[in-house]
């Protein structure tokens, strides 16, 4: 899936800690499961079957949020949904919190009415003129590309993966490339929120 030709970050993008960047490209497999107690449990494993993080719904929660921990538990970040917005935004912050100053990033649907599913990302210490990173896909596929800014920068890509054992098992898995020098973290956060959105929305198509 990585294309060396294509246009790639030159510096390391860094969101949640450089522990998560490698100089190199990186496949991990994000599987969501259905068949448990709390919604929007997801787990991120390599090609080689490790874990690297998992992702748990906040049981009894006032308003949706998921946890990212790595691979023995330990929490990294939390995204929170904000309610009562036209565009779907959803807060991040670092470690278990929620608190503004802890805050790393939101995400929102770049317009209320979409043929095709476009989020919008911006980094906390920047204004919300432009944003810093885009997500576009196609929500029948289950497939999204991130990119830098509204560039053609691209820093990840996404495609579904069916399994006749995924099926049977109830969980719906996606494969990610994520490109050299880029938070491996802060990528699968992004994949997700647009998987939550899309839940909710009913998901857009393109091309």
């Amino acid at each position: 899936m990585y294309a060396p030709n294509h246009p790639s970050p030159a510096a390391p993008i860094v969101v949640v800690g450089p522990q998560f960047c490698a100089p190199y490209p990186v496949d991990v497999i994000v599987t969501k499961k259905f068949l448990s107690i709390t919604d929007g449990d997801f787990t991120v494993k390599d090609v080689e079957g490790n874990d690297l993080f998992r992702v748990k719904g906040v049981f009894l929660s006032m308003r949706d949020r998921r946890v990212l921990q790595d691979a023995i538990g330990n929490p990294l970040i939390t995204m929170q949904e904000k309610v009562l917005t036209v565009h779907k935004r959803w807060k991040v912050f670092r470690g278990d919190s929620t608190d503004d100053s802890d805050l790393l990033f939101s995400v929102k649907k770049s317009s209320l009415l979409q043929l095709k599913t476009k989020l919008d990302v911006f980094l906390a210490a920047k204004k919300e003129d432009v944003c810093d990173f885009s997500v576009k896909g196609s929500y029948f596929e289950r497939s999204c590309t991130i990119y830098k800014g509204d560039s053609s920068v691209i820093v990840a890509q996404m495609k579904k993966k069916y399994t006749v054992k995924n099926v049977i098992l109830g969980k719906d898995s996606f494969g990610v490339t994520i490109y050299p020098n880029v938070d491996h973290a802060f990528i699968v956060a992004l994949i997700v929120i647009l998987d939550e959105i899309n839940k909710r929305s009913g998901g857009g198509s393109s091309n």
